[in-house]
């Protein structure tokens, strides 16, 4: 428990004073790491989200938006949002469409719980479209807004008619690799880029060597977050102190939920840190039974 305290305020020093290296320089490409870099120190107010009763209000309204659904196709088929076109989230229907999507529209986008979403949004900000997440997704969003049925169909929409935006080839191809990499992983513990509570757990009690990074505010995290984690909030700057993290290790990220996490994890590994986001964050009441709190997990000050 004393080494881990000692190592633990260690990375604290590193991440707030820069007075402790890593010694690893991460080799990308110098227009992926200015785009990463530029979407975190330029946040927008709204961390690229829209709230779910706000989106269903612009769908009541006939508002033209172009929506993705990145769930799977058999999920698209049983209801989706009225003029959403589904690209499931995996290795391929993502990639193979980037030069179809939209350079003059807002995209937004939906998953389950909003943690793939946020990857995705990222993403794609990261490649210079503009891109909103709804927020909690279908599961613990959408689905829970009131009259939120008169706006779902079943027709299957198409992806066409759209003015495509021409996306950097180094960036093109880093978000490409992303996708595929999914594959690398599946059947695995990090299965989508994410880690569930219970597995975190026992990676905890097996003690091993990985690195916790909570990205919630530094209020909440001191008065309680998962034992050993390291503290960068989120928000404008945030990416000053990436280069300070380890990059020999597994990483992995959580917020409060798990949508801002997806973001963050989004970004590191475009920028080439083994980095997955806990499933449903610290957890809030919002999102139960998903996170570590309201899975019962320990949390220490």
């Amino acid at each position: 428990m004393r080494r881990k305290m000692i190592f633990s305020i260690m990375m604290a020093l590193v991440l707030v004073t820069g007075i402790v290296g890593t010694g690893s320089v991460l080799a990308v490409s110098e227009k992926v790491e200015e785009a990463v870099n530029s979407y975190f120190a330029n946040l927008p107010e709204d961390n690229s989200m829209i709230a779910e009763d706000s989106f269903i209000e612009k769908v009541k309204s006939g508002e033209k938006l172009f929506i993705l659904d990145i769930r799977q196709a058999d999920v698209y088929n049983e209801g989706h949002i009225k003029g959403a076109i589904n690209l499931p989230w995996g290795p391929d229907a993502i990639p193979e469409n980037l030069d179809k999507l939209p350079a003059d529209e807002t995209i937004y986008v939906y998953c389950y719980t909003a943690q793939t979403a946020n990857q995705t949004v990222a993403l794609l900000n990261f490649a210079g479209f503009e891109a909103k997440s709804v927020r909690f997704g279908w599961n613990l969003g959408i689905s829970r807004v009131a009259g939120y049925e008169a706006v779902v169909e079943t027709k299957n929409n198409e992806l066409e008619g759209t003015s495509p935006y021409k996306i950097a080839p180094e960036i093109k191809n880093a978000v490409v690799d992303y996708y595929q990499g999914l594959a690398d992983v599946d059947g695995t513990m990090f299965k989508n880029y994410k880690i569930s509570e219970d597995l975190l757990k026992m990676t905890i009690d097996a003690e091993q060597d990985i690195i916790i990074l909570s990205i919630r505010q530094s209020s909440a995290y001191s008065r309680g977050h998962i034992p050993g984690a390291i503290n960068i909030p989120w928000g404008k700057g945030m990416q000053e102190y990436f280069g300070q993290l380890p990059a020999d290790k597994k990483i992995v990220v959580y917020c409060y939920t798990g949508q801002t996490a997806g973001q963050a994890v989004a970004g590191l590994r475009m920028l080439g840190y083994d980095a997955v986001s806990l499933n449903g964050g610290m957890g809030t009441a919002a999102n139960k039974p998903y996170g570590w709190s309201n899975k019962g997990y320990e949390i220490v000050k």
